[in-house]
C-alpha cells in the first residue's frame, strides 16, 4: 500500500488522536509510509482558529519523533507540513521550511481573501456569491501557488467544489490554465480521499482534472487527509481505481524533499 502523506494532528484544532495511534492505524493498513503534515502556522498571528501557532512549532516535532518511536522500524515516518497559499506567504513558507528537516512540503488554497470558503462556519455565504467568479479567482489562485514551485505537493486540487457549488458546462476553461502551472514546475498533486465524505461526495480532484494531469505528465500521490487514526488511509482502494482509470500506473515517495516513483497496488 502506497505512502499517506496527509494528515493532521490535535494541534490544528480540528483532529483528534496521539502519535502512536495513528502509527498503528497505519500499520494496520499496510502504508509503507505514514506521512505527517498539519496545518503551519500562518502570520500574522492569531491567524485563525484552525492551525498550531509559532510558538507550537517544537510540540509538533515532538509529535513526529513519538511517531518515529512509536513505527519501531515498522514503516516510515515522514515529516511534512500543510502550508497555506496566501499573498505575500513566499519568505514566510521559505522560513519555515528551514525549522526542519521536511521529507516535503504540501500547499494548499483555502483563502480567498479573506474568507475561507470550504470551512462549514460560512458555508451560507456560498448562496449569496457568484459562483463563476469564486472559481475563477481559485484557480488562478492555485496555478499562483504551483508557480511559485515552494512545494512538492499541491493539495486536493478542486476544493473548491467542497459543498457542491460549480459552475455550469464544461470545468476545462478552469483546470487547464492549473495543468499548465503545475506542470511547468514540477509539484506533484494528491487524490484527496477526504472529498469523498464531503457534500461534493468526490474525490478531490474531478476525474476529468486527473486525466488531463495524467496527460500532461503530473505526478500522483494518495492522500487521506486525516483528522483521527481510523481516517489513516482511508478508502485507498477507491483512490486507486480512481486513479488508474485516469491512466496512472504508480504513485510518488518523499524523502528529504526528494521523490521517487512507487507502481500502484
Amino acid at each position: 500500500m502506497p505512502a499517506d502523506y496527509h494528515t493532521h494532528t490535535p494541534l490544528c484544532r480540528h483532529a483528534t488522536g496521539e502519535p502512536e495511534e495513528y502509527v498503528e492505524a497505519a500499520v494496520a493498513a499496510g502504508l509503507t509510509e505514514y506521512g505527517i503534515s498539519d496545518h503551519a502556522p500562518c502570520r500574522p498571528e492569531p491567524f485563525d482558529d484552525w492551525r498550531m501557532s509559532w510558538s507550537e512549532l517544537p510540540e509538533y516535532f515532538d509529535w513526529i519523533e513519538r511517531a518515529k518511536t512509536a513505527a519501531a522500524g515498522r514503516l516510515e515516518i515522514r515529516a511534512g507540513m500543510e502550508c497555506d497559499w496566501l499573498p505575500g506567504c513566499g519568505d514566510f513558507i521559505a522560513e519555515l521550511a528551514v525549522q526542519y528537516d521536511w521529507d516535503y512540503l504540501i500547499g494548499s488554497v483555502h483563502y480567498l481573501g479573506g474568507w475561507d470558503f470550504d470551512n462549514p462556519k460560512w458555508l451560507g455565504k456560498w448562496a449569496e456569491t457568484d459562483v463563476d467568479a469564486v472559481w475563477t479567482e481559485y484557480w488562478k489562485t492555485y496555478a499562483q501557488m504551483a508557480e511559485s514551485g515552494l512545494f512538492d505537493i499541491l493539495a486536493h486540487p478542486d476544493l473548491v467544489k467542497k459543498f457542491s457549488y460549480a459552475p455550469k458546462g464544461d470545468l476545462d476553461r478552469f483546470y487547464e490554465p492549473a495543468i499548465e502551472a503545475i506542470a511547468a514546475n514540477g509539484s506533484v498533486i494528491e487524490i484527496n480521499t477526504a472529498g469523498l465524505h464531503k457534500p461534493c461526495a468526490e474525490a478531490y480532484p474531478a476525474p476529468r482534472f486527473l486525466e488531463l494531469a495524467r496527460s500532461a505528465g503530473i505526478g500522483l500521490v494518495i492522500s487521506s487527509d486525516a483528522h483521527a487514526p481510523n481516517e489513516v488511509a482511508r478508502d485507498f482502494t477507491k483512490a486507486h481505481a480512481i486513479a488508474k482509470a485516469a491512466g496512472y500506473q504508480e504513485t510518488q515517495l518523499f524523502n528529504k524533499r526528494k521523490r521517487t516513483a512507487e507502481p500502484l497496488p
